[in-house]
């Protein structure tokens, strides 16, 4: 299966970028945080994705303490095959492990993460240089400042967010167009059957401010996967929500009733189509409104088979339909007030609102 055979390449937002419609993330090279793979076969899976047509990589500073961008880097400049793909890194705000917060300014400590990133990948610039989460004390405008002189600089091509409140990213846009500053190509953001929350308010200011949405963790960590079962509280299974579930780490989810609804779902349609249940859940984020790429990865070689696959097919609308109502977010204030469907009127007639859903 090649990807460039499934769909046509996706630009990002306003940018030139043509991406692939899986992005190879690359959070799983290297094994410091007790999960991963070691260089053999995380070279196999940056191998895999690439003969498959796949341009686009993402990695992050932070990934596996630095050992990711090494390994990519290496890999990279070894086979030659640097100027072929689109590749993302990503910046934090928080200090590093004995530095103080204050340690220099906001664009000293920016530059710092860049000049880092570019060692580690041997290259000379960065397709996309992300923000990786918003710590709340940065002002919007500083940020989108430094990220404008970086372009300049010709460092970095493009910039985007991460994991950042819709607001902030609604702010850091309009100020860009305002001061005539680099805009934003694009907000990366958790998004699955199992997270959708990003709908309400992400989705419709990407689409009014000209941002393409990349989508991380499409299986919601490998839960959609298929491969764990409700035991208690806990997850009878293999993979990296068990292992970080396993060593107390408190960033593991902590799985509902209505999730596992949303698992037997996504399986169940998994039997009917013949097909792998993580490539449903993958698929079925793909297809949704202002997703420009989706970051897939992998810990094993013999995954990226299922995964790359995912984009083979499309799914049935009586399964879309099933998918979405059974992962559908509560409806919640103040989005009941204009969501699409029938409302009485204060006289008593009945209005229909056509508006996008938001929840």
């Amino acid at each position: 299966m090649r990807l460039k055979d499934s769909q046509q390449p996706i630009t990002l937002g306003h940018s030139e970028l043509k991406v692939s419609p899986l992005c190879l993330g690359t959070m799983t090279f290297g094994t410091a945080w007790g999960w991963g793979c070691g260089e053999t076969t995380a070279r196999q899976i940056l191998g895999r994705y690439l003969d498959a047509g796949g341009n686009f990589i993402d990695t992050a500073e932070v990934y596996t303490d630095g050992a990711s961008e090494e390994m990519l880097g290496r890999f990279l400049a070894e086979d030659g095959k640097r100027q072929r793909v689109v590749l993302a890194t990503k910046f934090s705000l928080h200090a590093a492990a004995g530095e103080a917060d204050n340690r220099g300014s906001l664009r000293e400590r920016i530059t710092r993460s860049l000049e880092g990133s570019l060692r580690r990948l041997r290259t000379g610039h960065i397709d996309i240089y992300w923000l990786h989460s918003y710590d709340t004390l940065a002002p919007a405008q500083e940020v989108m400042s430094v990220l404008d002189s970086l372009v300049q600089s010709g460092k970095v091509r493009y910039v985007g967010l991460s994991n950042v409140p819709a607001w902030y990213s609604a702010r850091a846009q309009t100020l860009a167009q305002w001061r005539g500053w680099n805009k934003l190509c694009a907000l990366q953001l958790e998004y699955s059957l199992i997270e959708r929350n990003l709908e309400r308010e992400h989705v419709p200011a990407a689409r009014e401010l000209g941002m393409s949405i990349c989508a991380w963790s499409p299986l919601a960590g490998g839960f959609l996967s298929g491969k764990y079962n409700p035991d208690g509280r806990r997850l009878a299974g293999s993979g990296r929500l068990k292992t970080i579930q396993d060593h107390g780490n408190k960033f593991c989810p902590r799985f509902s009733a209505d999730d596992w609804r949303v698992l037997a779902t996504v399986e169940d349609i998994a039997r009917d189509l013949q097909r792998p249940a993580a490539q449903i859940a993958i698929n079925w984020v793909t297809r949704q409104p202002q997703i420009g790429s989706t970051i897939i990865g992998a810990t094993q070689f013999a995954q990226m088979g299922d995964i790359l696959g995912a984009l083979e097919f499309d799914i049935p609308p009586e399964h879309a339909r099933r998918l979405d109502a059974v992962s559908r977010p509560a409806g919640t204030d103040p989005y009941t007030l204009f969501a699409p469907e029938p409302r009485r009127t204060m006289s008593g007639e009945v209005a229909v609102r056509e508006t996008v859903p938001v929840g």
